[in-house]
């Protein structure tokens, strides 16, 4: 029988603990964002072809890919509560490397280091969030991803303001978001510990272990989630690693401009992150997906074409609706596959890096081989993948009434 710990007897959700999950989330993504915040940087001082850059986010997305699927499969059955702070020194020691490289393999292990942290992060923070979330599910999850998305956002505009002036070695000074890290999550760590204590891991009820379907149109709706998944990481990885390049090379921009804009998108991505959980939660996750992945497709189209002003309104939009996804996605396949919420949390996480990594190798070398502008004219084309949430079954009644 498969333990579980889903359940919190917390009437209402612990905010403080939320508070606290999401603000760790915030520094774990800011660390993260450095990586293609400082790519322009490290396309001159090594001399890189895009492809190259592309490699870097691979290497970093594949490694958190790869591993957070069984690092959530592992702790569904053995919860680790202090893994988090540990898993935070990974991302440490991936900082401190990356601040001192002096080689492009270097720089790759760095980033591999990074991902390693990743992967010990999110499923585990995930499941930290719905164990403090009093039965408001997409709302805690929201609130916890609402922080790695500000977090994203910060790291160009740090990036901009102190790396760009001061050269590769200060990178080393965000090892103290780290170490702010490690403190907030050895303190979140505690609670997890205590949560769990009066009710040890237990063997799942056999109302919990039950599918809501059948084992075939599950494993159908997590395909389909995927493919969801891969629509909106895939033309995300196009903005977030290749933005300010081509923001730089169709309308002449300063890296520090391009940074600013890549700053604006990535903070309407942190706004719009907010906005899908709660709504799913009162007007049903299928809703909230339906509108966010095919409901940007005019905006995309568009972009392409548009003068830098435009570009900048329209990626604010696209932000906006595309982010409100994800937390949709994963608490419906919470919702699918009731008592595996690390699994479920590290698969979706893992495969959202991984296409993340992905995106960022194929598109970089796609761009090496035509222009940006041919990319943005292709990627255009993804949302319309958001018309298979057509055959998603549903899960849940809409609850237009306030969640108590």
């Amino acid at each position: 029988m498969t333990p579980t710990i889903e359940k919190t007897t917390a009437q209402r959700a612990v905010a403080p603990i939320l508070a606290g999950i999401s603000v760790c989330h915030l520094l774990n993504d800011t660390i993260q964002s450095l990586i293609p915040a400082i790519y322009p940087i490290l396309k001159a001082s090594f001399h890189l072809a895009f492809g190259q850059i592309g490699l870097i986010g691979l290497a970093y997305n594949t490694t958190a890919s790869l591993l957070q699927p069984l690092v959530g499969h592992y702790t569904d059955r053995h919860p680790k509560p202090y893994s988090l702070p540990i898993g935070m020194g990974f991302s440490l020691l991936g900082l401190l490397l990356l601040s001192v490289a002096s080689s492009y393999s270097a720089l790759v292990v760095a980033a591999m280091l990074v991902g390693v942290g990743s992967s010990v992060f999110h499923p585990e923070s995930s499941r930290v969030a719905r164990l403090a979330s009093g039965g408001q599910h997409g709302l805690a999850q929201s609130v916890f991803q609402v922080g790695g998305n500000v977090g994203s956002s910060l790291g160009p505009l740090l990036a901009a303001y102190i790396v760009l002036p001061r050269g590769q070695g200060s990178i080393s000074w965000f090892s103290i978001l780290a170490l702010v890290a490690i403190c907030l999550l050895t303190w979140v760590g505690g609670w997890y510990r205590r949560t769990i204590a009066g009710k040890p891991v237990h063997a799942a009820s056999s109302a919990e272990r039950k599918l809501p379907f059948t084992s075939r149109r599950v494993a159908i709706s997590i395909a389909i989630l995927g493919i969801l998944v891969f629509s909106k990481y895939f033309y995300l990885a196009s903005l977030t690693n290749y933005y300010t390049f081509y923001l730089m090379g169709k309308f002449h921009l300063s890296v520090k401009d391009a940074q600013i804009h890549l700053f604006l998108f990535l903070g309407a991505v942190a706004v719009g992150t907010i906005v899908g959980g709660p709504v799913g939660d009162r007007i049903g996750r299928k809703a909230v997906i339906w509108g966010s992945i095919l409901g940007v497709l005019p905006f995309t189209l568009i972009l392409p074409h548009a003068n830098l002003f435009w570009t900048g309104v329209l990626t604010v939009v696209i932000g906006l609706i595309l982010a409100s996804a994800f937390s949709a996605i994963l608490v419906y396949g919470q919702e699918l596959v009731p008592g595996r919420v690390g699994l479920i949390s590290g698969l979706f996480f893992g495969f959202a890096f991984g296409m993340g990594g992905l995106g960022a190798a194929v598109l970089g070398k796609l761009a090496d081989m035509t222009s940006l502008g041919f990319v943005y004219q292709v990627c255009a084309f993804l949302p319309a993948i958001g018309l298979l949430t057509v055959f998603l079954p549903e899960v849940e009644r809409p609850r237009w009434r306030k969640v108590k």
